[in-house]
């Protein structure tokens, strides 16, 4: 489907793209090292860092998944958001003076710290293979308004927007992502503000309609509240959505460089807040716009619709009912969800492969020159596999991409979370006890996914719905792990600064605010 553009709405996304590469290549005159690349001059204010948090989870996946979710079933996947909140207090308490304390870079420096190599490598790898899925999934959501718009191949979109990304992301790093993602934050949120008032605009009835069409079938539902492991109920979401948020907010490298990349604990303390508090508006109005285009082509039918895929249908919709001009600020929100996604996504890969796998174990002793170099090789391969996922992803049969992002989440997670919380929460827990229950977590975590996928015969599985997997794994690691640290002698040892029993506070190298 060939939908033209249309001049004003062409002259708004080139706005758009241009201002990225001018932040991009300004930015660049100021990351002159390794250190300048991965965590800007760590003198970023909490303001700041809080947008940056909210442009880059605010991806494609919210931007076009969510209301496709909407569209398609009910609300009930808002549910993993709605535990943001919660989570967020326990990052704030915990999280952020963990690794503000010690000057860090990275979340898995942490666990070399307190467990050894094996499980700051299995973190590490673990990370980049999620981040790498997670980029390919937001890089092919991107690509579907503008095949729409422009009638260029679906591929030759993917592979054009990743180089895009890739220009002012390789120049910048770390301190262009911050900026960058702030202000796609404020497009992005502009941009579904306008596409929401528009589908109300176009509606007879408006607000009023679509409150009443979308109760009546039951489009507002957070699911069943039924206790049923084999069905995607609101407890199986609810309790996907705590873990999800307990591995973001502690183990997400994108989130823990900002954490560090704040001028003090007080300003990282007030940019995680500052996140919480604007993001879950945020997302409850994307799953409002899906359930109005829901009720607005139940009013409204237009045959085309019936041959997209959920993923499309709010494209559609943009370009084909929106006013010139006002269509092209939305699309420009819908390329600036995925390119602070991917911008965050590629320079947290870049800086665990440096600081977690190269510095200390595959090329030690070199200069700070060729781990600048090493951090823009390793941005622009990530770009490129990212480039490659997408590819796939537009050749895979599925019910909407949000679906396909929390079934990942939950088959590929692994134990991480666990051995965050394992850390975090005990001391008798040493590296042997928990490389013994890793093994066996994982073994399990494949056991389970495969069941979960239907690749096992139907007499080999249980009956665990895939959004559960990531929750059994972890609890059973953490009991496991607890279970052997008990039943061996292990050698004393000094955990200061490791667990929050034996926190030792150590003072900011940038001046705190109030609380810090």
């Amino acid at each position: 489907m060939n939908l033209s553009i249309r001049l004003p709405d062409a002259l708004a996304v080139i706005a758009y793209l241009v201002t990225m590469l001018a932040i991009g290549f300004v930015s660049a005159r100021r990351s002159a090292t390794a250190e300048h690349y991965f965590v800007g001059h760590r003198d970023f204010p909490g303001w700041l860092v809080g947008l940056s948090m909210l442009g880059s989870i605010i991806s494609s996946t919210t931007f076009l998944a969510l209301p496709a979710a909407a569209y398609v079933l009910d609300w009930r996947q808002l549910t993993v958001n709605l535990m943001v909140p919660l989570v967020a207090i326990v990052a704030v308490v915990i999280f952020i003076p963990f690794y503000r304390r010690g000057g860090q870079t990275s979340a898995f420096e942490y666990l070399g710290e307190r467990f050894g190599v094996v499980a700051r490598v299995y973190g590490t790898l673990n990370f980049i293979l999620l981040q790498l899925i997670r980029l390919a999934q937001v890089l092919f959501l991107m690509s579907l308004p503008m095949q729409f718009l422009t009638g260029v191949s679906l591929d030759w979109v993917i592979l054009g927007a990743g180089v895009f990304v890739g220009l002012y992301t390789i120049a910048g790093g770390m301190e262009t992502v911050v900026w960058a993602d702030a202000v796609q934050a404020a497009i992005k949120v502009l941009g579904g503000v306008l596409c929401l008032a528009w589908v109300l605009h176009e509606l007879p009835g408006g607000f009023a309609q679509v409150v009443e069409v979308g109760q009546a079938h039951g489009k507002f539902s957070l699911g069943s509240f039924d206790w049923d492991l084999t069905q995607r109920t609101f407890w199986t979401v609810a309790i996907l959505g705590v873990m999800n948020w307990l591995n973001i907010y502690s183990a997400e490298q994108t989130i823990v460089q900002r954490y560090v990349a704040a001028r003090s604990t007080w300003e990282a303390r007030k940019a995680t807040l500052l996140f919480s508090g604007i993001a879950v508006p945020v997302w409850t109005m994307f799953f409002f716009i899906g359930t109005s285009l829901f009720v607005f082509y139940r009013v409204s039918p237009d045959p085309a619709v019936a041959k997209l895929q959920a993923d499309q249908v709010m494209p559609y919709f943009v370009l084909t009912h929106v006013p010139a001009g006002l269509a092209g600020v939305i699309i420009a929100a819908v390329l600036a969800a995925a390119m602070s996604a991917i911008d965050s996504g590629v320079n947290s890969i870049a800086t665990v492969t440096v600081v977690d796998l190269l510095k200390p174990y595959l090329a030690r002793g070199r200069s700070d020159r060729f781990y600048l170099q090493a951090a823009r090789v390793a941005t622009g391969v990530a770009i490129v596999v990212a480039m490659g996922g997408a590819l796939f992803f537009s050749r895979l049969e599925k019910e909407s991409m949000n679906d396909v992002s929390l079934i990942v989440f939950s088959v590929l997670g692994g134990a991480i979370t666990g051995i965050y919380l394992i850390g975090f929460f005990t001391r008798r827990v040493d590296g042997v006890a928990l490389n013994v229950a890793l093994a066996f977590a994982l073994a399990l975590n494949l056991y389970l996914g495969l069941g979960s996928l239907k690749v096992l015969p139907e007499a080999w599985r249980i009956g665990v719905h895939s959004y559960w997997v990531g929750a059994v794994v972890n609890v059973v690691f953490m009991a496991l792990a607890y279970g052997l640290s008990l039943l061996r002698r292990r050698a004393p040892r000094d955990l200061t600064g490791l667990t929050v029993w034996t926190m030792e506070r150590r003072p900011d190298a940038a001046p705190k605010g109030p609380g810090a």
